[in-house]
């Protein structure tokens, strides 16, 4: 499994919907929220044979109420 975190920018007042229908898809293995340009940060495990891109599509960023979303890749873990 590869590890990515994914940060959240919601529209105004929708933070806590996103939040719940992030959960509710069950593909995150942390969600928090946070201070900043972004409202939440997921920590997401993603297949190694699977296209980050297209699998975070695909399970993430089709939910209402997202206005922006960064991806930050891992590589190792110390």
């Amino acid at each position: 499994m590869r590890c990515v975190f994914v940060q959240f920018r919601c529209q105004p007042g929708k933070t806590y919907e996103v939040a719940d229908a992030i959960y509710a898809r069950e593909v995150v293995s942390e969600l928090y929220s946070t201070s900043g340009d972004y409202d939440l940060i997921a920590k997401v495990y993603i297949p190694e044979e699977a296209d980050v891109g297209h699998w975070l599509t695909g399970a993430l960023f089709d939910i209402p109420g997202i206005s922006r979303t960064l991806t930050t890749m891992t590589f190792k873990a110390f």
